[in-house]
């Protein structure tokens, strides 16, 4: 099959204006060295002054059409909110978007699965390692040990999208769920606050969890106000009150579960030192603690790769799901604001339903067409939503990337396949644009409030017939809008920014591409040109 080339006038203008330079230090260069050569009569060179001025008018001329091509290229008009135009330009629907596509995620956003298993063995075995050693030491809180001391229950839990088959670019970030065993003299009682009227958006989807006894008698038979004196030192040392009942801190666990993680590396730092090199960032009390691993200068392995995983607490309710600390984002900007009706910040635990969601995406793939394609949608909307962050300054792209999160965006596309019962025919290679549109109209509607973007497991409407058996609490748990946590002006601009860079996507394509300068195009006569005036797809 031939294929033509289309000229990338980002390059050749300043090409251009390049060799023009070159030819003019050329001709001083060749002036100075030429000595024996006569001058005019009058004593004035007339060569020079006619191809300075020919000079200065050829990089006026350059200078203008470079700005013409960044004014078209890179400023676009603004994209209307509504109507199908918004979506449809004649670039996006050609089928040499399709190639675009594939080239930029060859070689801007898949990742080598060889480097990714590698990678995911190195952060297996050295977490691995923590843990136990963690476990092995026991609690060095305020309860030094016994039977009510918070300890590691002694497994770690991978959870993400570098286990799930849709992380982009480099695997360098991991997210691992370190789960926390409680005393057997301990119990839980979790409570959803969706139902709270005048608790704000972003906190509905939060949990509480206050004490209670264990469903089995205590070993001394004690009554339910001995067991209270007995489970004192530990609500001393992990609970808050709230609504006068004891509730689990997630920020007293997170607090000691840092000084067990530092305790912890200390004791296994001398045996890695071999492989890498390790080193633990506290996060404070918005992110969890972050485990830094560093190839070691004698390491000669294929995959010398620097990597981030952070380390998250982890409550077990049951059926695979947790409680996490601290709360995963979208979080209100600034700081929180008081709790209603006596709840406090310090008690609530967020929810992490990541084995449900894996669950979720395995049934999908049992009923998904061969060669279907929408984990490579959901990557390249990923890089869309990256490309779209291009120019933007700190604070805005900072906001953008938490409206706009990788959560989101799953959640997104698990909630286009779901409203089909799955993947249908249409979600192949052959329409990888297409179902690439038809993600960016849904994101767009949902940020303009048009549909409601909701946690895929949680409340009644979520996915539990595939995802298998839940907790109750979380079947009983109000539907959680992801969104509802931003103002509807800073909604309303991720929607234009997200149509913006969508219309534009074939420039930034060619841009940021892999092989930048040269963009294949469909040959001529190819089934969705043959035959059609300018103007129409």
């Amino acid at each position: 099959m031939s294929a033509h080339y289309t000229l990338n006038l980002r390059v050749f203008w300043p090409l251009v204006t390049g060799l023009c330079t070159a030819l003019v230090c050329l001709y001083h260069v060749l002036r100075g060295s030429g000595g024996a050569r006569a001058e005019s009569p009058d004593g004035a060179d007339g060569g020079f002054p006619l191809l300075k001025a020919a000079a200065l008018l050829l990089l006026g001329y350059v200078l203008l059409r470079c700005r013409h091509a960044v004014r078209q290229r890179f400023l676009p008009a603004s994209p209307r909110l509504g109507g199908h135009s918004a979506f449809s330009p004649r670039s996006l629907r050609e089928p040499g978007l399709s190639i675009l596509l594939e080239s930029y995620y060859e070689h801007e956003v898949r990742l080598s699965p060889h480097v990714l298993g590698h990678s995911k063995a190195h952060v297996s075995r050295i977490v691995g390692e923590l843990v136990r050693a963690g476990r092995a030491r026991g609690s060095p809180g305020p309860i030094p040990g016994g039977a009510l001391a918070l300890a590691f229950r002694g497994d770690f839990i991978q959870v993400g999208s570098a286990y799930e088959q849709h992380k982009i670019r480099r695997p360098d970030g991991f997210d691992v769920l370190v789960p926390l065993r409680l005393p057997p003299l301990v119990a839980l009682e979790p409570r959803s606050l969706g139902a709270e009227p005048a608790l704000a958006p972003a906190f509905r989807g939060c949990f509480v969890c206050a004490l209670k006894a264990p469903p089995s008698p205590s070993p001394s038979g004690s009554s339910g106000g001995h067991w209270l004196k007995e489970c004192k030192p530990f609500a001393d040392g992990f609970c808050v009150d709230v609504r006068g009942r004891r509730h689990l801190s997630a920020t007293l666990v997170l607090r000691w579960f840092q000084s067990h993680l530092q305790r912890s590396l200390a004791t296994v730092r001398y045996s890695l030192e071999g492989s890498c090199r390790v080193s633990l960032t506290p996060g404070g009390l918005e992110q969890p603690p972050t485990l830094h691993i560093l190839p070691c200068r004698t390491d000669y392995g294929c995959c010398r790769l620097s990597m981030a995983v952070r380390l998250i607490p982890a409550v077990h309710l049951g059926d695979g799901v947790f409680l996490v600390a601290p709360l995963p984002p979208p979080l209100p900007v600034g700081p929180l604001s008081e709790l209603p009706g006596g709840l406090r910040t310090e008690a609530l635990w967020g929810v992490n339903t990541a084995r449900q969601e894996q669950k979720l995406l395995s049934w999908l793939q049992e009923r998904a067409p061969p060669g279907a394609c929408y984990l490579k949608c959901l990557q390249l909307l990923k890089a869309l939503r990256d490309l779209g962050a291009r120019g933007l300054d700190p604070a805005a792209a900072t906001q953008w990337g938490r409206i706009l999160s990788s959560y989101v965006l799953k959640t997104a596309l698990l909630a286009v396949l779901l409203r089909k019962g799955g993947p249908a025919q249409g979600w192949d290679e052959a329409h990888l644009g297409q179902c690439l549109e038809e993600l960016v109209q849904f994101l767009r509607d949902c940020l303009l409030r048009r549909h409601t973007l909701f946690h895929c497991v949680l409340g009644p409407g979520g996915a539990a017939a595939e995802v298998g058996p839940l907790p109750k609490v979380l079947r009983e748990a109000t539907p959680v809008d992801l969104l509802a946590a931003f103002d509807g002006q800073s909604r309303e601009l991720a929607a234009v920014r997200l149509l913006s860079t969508w219309r534009r996507l074939p420039q930034l394509l060619r841009a940021y591409g892999g092989p930048r300068y040269l963009a294949r195009c469909p040959p001529p006569g190819s089934q969705r040109t043959q035959g059609l005036p300018e103007g129409e797809p």
